[in-house]
């Protein structure tokens, strides 16, 4: 199981949350990676966690003003990125670009949708992962494991009638180790959260509780 955190802009210290994936990985044997902001990509990945970009467009160089080249990404050392979160929406077009983008900048790469359909749609485009995240449950209290399995099921379903090599991972409420198990029951392989760890006032517990299950 891959659990993913996304540390979003919230106000936390990545420096912590990193250094406590890191170690929670090392002892569990669990892989966790966490997903910086930009401008922390290069802090996070010295301290030797899996480090993960939240976003990259899909330009190369040029004039493009503001944009975030995979290429740079993954020179600032991270190893693979988020496409097309709920919060940072792209066309089918620029999920595409961005997704080949990444690959050749060797990073890893799992493209978010809100529904199996979508799911079906983004796999297509050859992703190493995708994740379901129905928008209402992010940032909840209650997991889309729990809230609505079946949307887990219909998204596994869904991503291996494309292309049985594209991971699904299961995103939004995500805060616990059951959480976790029950998304792996679902036939997921991975997990996507943010706040249950970013905001928690002991980020390692919270990693802790995430793994204890696996």
């Amino acid at each position: 199981m891959f659990i993913l955190v996304n540390l979003k802009a919230y106000p936390c210290d990545p420096i912590e949350v990193a250094t406590a994936a890191r170690d929670v990985a090392d002892e569990s044997g669990v892989r966790v990676a966490v997903s910086p902001q930009a401008a922390d990509l290069s802090r996070v990945a010295e301290t030797g966690v899996e480090t993960w970009a939240q976003h990259v467009d899909p330009n190369g160089h040029g004039s493009h003003t503001g944009s975030t080249l995979a290429a740079a990404v993954a020179d600032a050392g991270a190893q693979g990125t988020l496409v097309n979160h709920s919060e940072r929406r792209l066309r089918l077009a620029d999920i595409d670009g961005a997704v080949q983008a990444a690959a050749r900048a060797g990073l890893e790469t799992c493209v978010c949708a809100n529904n199996p359909a979508q799911i079906g749609a983004v796999a297509a485009l050859g992703p190493d992962g995708v994740a379901v995240e129905p928008p209402e449950l992010i940032g909840g209290d209650v997991s889309v494991a729990t809230a609505d399995p079946g949307i887990v099921e219909d998204a596994v379903e869904a991503a291996a009638a494309v292309d049985d090599d594209v991971a699904v991972y299961c995103g939004a409420g995500i805060s616990s180790g059951e959480d976790v198990a029950t998304a792996g029951e679902l036939g997921a392989t991975g997990i996507l959260l943010a706040s249950g760890v970013a905001k928690a006032d002991d980020p390692r517990a919270a990693l802790e509780s995430l793994v204890e299950p696996l």
